[in-house]
């Protein structure tokens, strides 16, 4: 329904309420020609102003229906309208049965706090009707009148009263429905654009899986079968080297053929995705510890592996992340440090883990640090083997390893004096407690 077909409040414009109007002033009329059939100039005047109020009302609220939404418009009528009715009550007062229509009007087209007037002009109008034949030249006579306009007044202004307080919690009503449905909405496009966030954040994360899923493989690779591979390659120039020797000509046979195996079941460990084999039958301090000891025997280098601290269980990737770092450290140490000794130290501190290795080998300065780490990414990069660049991804793997577990790796070093790696992983992260 239109605005143009309902009131200030909501209520329809009916029919019987547009034509009641003209019918009571017709009446009125009717009766004045009947009362003043003798008094034909007064008639007249009556008359007029009947035709007056009824041309009134059809310009300002029957022929020009979109004004009612007008509110200094409806002001203006109403105000027009009393004008007129007062007139008439003066001059006869059975005109005061108009003021039921003009309630109407009052109640219809004025809003709060020209309604308290509207209500209020009509009542004085209908009390000074009522109390026509009172002789209002005597004290009691006032008194009486303004007794019967009190009577008219107070209810009238009461009950508009009434009607502006239950309109101003309609209003409050329909405002808070209007928050909620406008809530609602907003709620439902940030639903929706939640869901194309959810759907882009699973691609992303998919996306990221991989990315993980290959940089995982390629510390595998390097930590398992690459430093195998390396491993069977120098026993193998070692045999060829040993040819005279059948007794040393075994022995590194048999340590190819012992990396080779050890190599192969890295190798399908990786393709199950299952954790290193030392940690599948060992916790992480006896793992290292037989890790150490296949090191020693390999290479003829005295190894000491020490635990500290009380043991606690830890998160299968933190032991992962300790026992590949050891390997890693160990492998380099063979390949590039000509030590003599090996120390490696598992310590269960009361916020972190620690893992040290160290060796009395040649060392390197920072400037091959650095060098040999660029070489890694660049090598990563580029698809190059390891063996063919010098080495250098291993420092990066391990990095990348503990650093993903919110942990800090540290390379002290110096040429002459060993060199030192230390792995640290908070206990938090690690799964372990105290």
């Amino acid at each position: 329904m239109s605005s143009l077909a309902v009131d200030v409040r909501g209520r329809p414009w009916s029919p019987a309420v547009i034509v009641a109007p003209y019918v009571v002033l017709a009446a009125l009329a009717l009766c004045t020609v009947i009362i003043k059939q003798g008094e034909t100039s007064s008639l007249l005047v009556d008359l007029a102003l009947c035709a007056a109020a009824a041309a009134w009302i059809a310009w300002m609220v029957t022929l020009h229906p979109g004004w009612r939404d007008r509110p200094r418009t409806m002001v203006i009528f109403f105000t027009g309208l009393i004008a007129i009715l007062a007139v008439l009550v003066v001059r006869d007062p059975w005109f005061g049965i108009f003021a039921p229509v003009a309630y109407i009007y009052a109640f219809r087209v004025l809003r709060w706090p020209w309604l308290l007037a509207g209500a209020a002009a009509v009542a004085m109008l209908a009390g000074t009707a009522q109390a026509s034949s009172v002789d209002k030249s005597t004290v009691f006579g006032l008194i009486g009148y303004f007794a019967v306009l009190a009577v008219n007044v107070v209810p009238m202004c009461g009950y508009a009263w009434i009607e502006w307080h239950q309109a101003k919690q309609h209003d409050q009503r329909d405002n808070a429905l209007a928050e909620v449905s406008q809530a609602n909405r907003e709620l439902e496009a940030m639903l929706a654009e939640n869901a194309a966030l959810h759907e882009r954040l699973l691609v992303q994360a998919r996306e990221a899986g991989v990315l993980d899923e290959r940089q995982r493989m390629a510390r595998e690779i390097h930590d398992t079968l690459a430093q195998g591979l390396t491993g069977i390659i120098t026993q193998l120039q070692a045999v060829e080297q040993a040819r005279e020797d059948p007794a040393r000509w075994r022995r590194h046979v048999e340590a190819a053929t012992g990396l080779a195996r050890e190599s192969l079941s890295e190798a399908r460990r990786s393709v199950h995705a299952l954790r290193p084999e030392p940690l599948r039958t060992a916790r992480l301090a006896d793992a290292l510890a037989d890790v150490g000891d296949r090191w020693s025997s390999l290479h003829k280098v005295p190894i000491e592996v020490t635990t500290t601290g009380t043991p606690r269980p830890m998160h299968p990737e933190a032991e992962v992340a300790l026992l590949r770092t050891a390997q890693e450290a160990l492998a380099n140490i063979a390949k590039h440090a000509r030590a003599t000794r090996v120390g490696v130290t598992l310590s269960y501190l009361e916020h972190e883990i620690a893992l040290d290795v160290r060796d009395d080998g040649t060392g390197f300065t920072p400037q091959d640090l650095v060098l040999r780490t660029r070489a890694g990414v660049d090598g990563q990069r580029e698809g190059a083997e390891e063996s063919r660049e010098g080495g250098g991804f291993g420092l990066v793997a391990m990095r990348e390893r503990i650093e993903g577990l919110s942990g800090a790796l540290q390379v002290e070093s110096e040429p002459g004096n060993g060199t030192a790696i230390s792995a640290r992983i908070p206990a938090t992260f690690a799964g372990a407690t105290a």
